[in-house]
């Protein structure tokens, strides 16, 4: 089964994803995960992708999309697959639909995550992580025990610059342009849809999800 996750900055792609996958036995794919481990192993495309990221520059579809082959065409056959915020756009989705064909698969399942913008506009902003360990808080929802001050290693914790309100509620208004467009495509593609309130407690959402894919 291939498994589109689909869902807003903040929504909880990347914890239902890995949840799915975990769920239905599937390769989960983010492709911010991909360009990581490109880089850090030293590959052709990771050094082709570094390369843009050095200069400042948004890293290429297709370069990304060649990313995803490198994944996907090595497969079982009978292993499903979650793409995690994957395809952002309509281009993209085009050129993920020439890989699958190429191995002989095809979506399957599109999943769209919802919640109102305020909502996650709270999530974001509130949002504070460590630089050391990784660890995340939420100011609002799971603070750490000491403010600014990682439980786990005691550094100090960072408030990313792109999670300011403000600048939240673009990055919102920049995914709904980019991605209306992508949900019909799928739709006039008849790939199902199902569009899934993530305004819930995980496991709440989790159970919606699998009910959708049938897991």
């Amino acid at each position: 089964m291939v498994v589109i996750l689909l869902g807003p900055p903040g929504v909880g792609k990347g914890t239902q994803g890995v949840l799915l996958a975990e769920a239905i036995g599937a390769r989960h794919v983010a492709t911010g995960d991909l360009l990581r481990v490109a880089r850090r192993e030293g590959t052709e495309l990771g050094r082709k992708a570094q390369g843009f990221m050095d200069r400042g520059e948004l890293v290429p579809d297709q370069l990304i999309v060649d990313l995803v082959r490198e994944v996907v065409g090595p497969l079982d056959a009978a292993q499903g697959v979650v793409f995690d915020g994957f395809p952002r756009t309509v281009p993209q989705a085009e050129a993920l639909g020439g890989v699958l064909t190429d191995v002989r698969r095809k979506v399957d399942l599109v999943l769209a995550l919802e919640a109102d913008d305020d909502v996650l506009v709270q999530r974001l902003s509130g949002r504070r992580s460590c630089p050391q360990c990784g660890s995340v808080y939420n100011v609002h929802f799971t603070p750490p025990r000491s403010e600014g001050v990682c439980d786990r290693c005691g550094a100090a914790l960072v408030h990313r610059s792109d999670d300011d309100p403000a600048t939240v509620r673009r990055r919102l208004e920049v995914y709904r342009e980019e991605t209306a467009p992508l949900i019909r495509f799928y739709e006039r593609s008849q790939a199902p849809v199902r569009r899934i309130d993530a305004d819930r407690p995980v496991d709440e959402v989790q159970k919606s999800i699998r009910e959708a894919a049938g897991a």
